[in-house]
């Protein structure tokens, strides 16, 4: 049954649309490796915990702050840290953790805790933590490239005028 008044009125008009013709194109933006601009940042780690600083010195190596941000661009920036020799570890890890390296040879593995290592080469400690966070290849090599670390408070950066990164917290012990 109709309803009433479907009779009286007119078919609607038939109309094909193509969606080809619809169709827009759009395109992603990849920057190249020459238009990356790089940056300089500077953290002060004098207080501040040791794996907070390597995730943020991380982030800022591969370029992971950037909206230009390429998996397999190398689009990170130079980061200096000064201050290495007063970095805090938590907990019991002053004590508990273990530094190894291996010299080559059989039975060369040799272990140092972390207060041994703080006091013959406390830049040690901060290198090895950031190395640790970046990638295992030969872009992770050009961005460890870019990490400078100095135990004290000044280094030799001054002419590239580095600024301290927006999302780097203190925090107050």
């Amino acid at each position: 049954m109709e309803p009433p008044g479907a009779a009286d009125a007119p078919a609607a008009p038939l109309v094909t649309v193509s969606l080809k013709a619809e169709r827009v194109l759009m395109g992603s933006f990849v920057p190249s490796a020459g238009s990356i601009v790089r940056q300089w940042y500077v953290i002060d780690a004098d207080g501040m915990v040791l794996g907070r600083i390597a995730t943020e010195t991380a982030r800022l190596l591969q370029g992971k702050h950037k909206p230009v941000y390429t998996p397999h661009i190398d689009t990170g920036d130079h980061v200096v840290i000064v201050n290495a020799a007063k970095v805090k570890l938590t907990g019991r890890k002053e004590e508990q953790k273990l530094y190894r390296y291996h010299s080559g040879y059989e039975g060369g593995l040799r272990e140092e805790r972390a207060k041994d290592v703080r006091q013959k080469n406390p830049v040690r400690m901060v290198e090895e933590a950031v190395r640790g966070m970046l990638p295992k290849t030969k872009m992770g090599d050009a961005m460890w490239r870019k990490l400078k670390v100095y135990a004290g408070a000044d280094h030799p950066h001054a002419a590239q005028k580095p600024q301290a990164p927006r999302t780097t917290k203190r925090e107050v012990a």
